[in-house]
């Protein structure tokens, strides 16, 4: 590796939008975020499936099969 060309990784403190900070590394020593896996609905469980039931009577009605 090259010497001098790398930026400095350091510690950085994560500030979510729901109020949530934690600690990570980044060239950066702040970051900003919109959202985290404490108000991520994914995580939350709040996410909403999508119904993809009737998709393949659809197509066999579609083309008589």
């Amino acid at each position: 590796m090259k010497t001098a060309i790398h930026p400095d990784y350091k510690k950085a403190q994560v500030q979510c939008a729901c109020g949530e900070s934690f600690e990570t590394g980044s060239v950066k020593q702040e970051l900003r975020v919109e959202i985290c896996s404490k108000c991520h609905p994914f995580f939350t469980g709040g996410q909403k499936m999508i119904d993809a039931g009737g998709r393949v009577d659809k197509f066999k009605k579609k083309y008589n099969l």
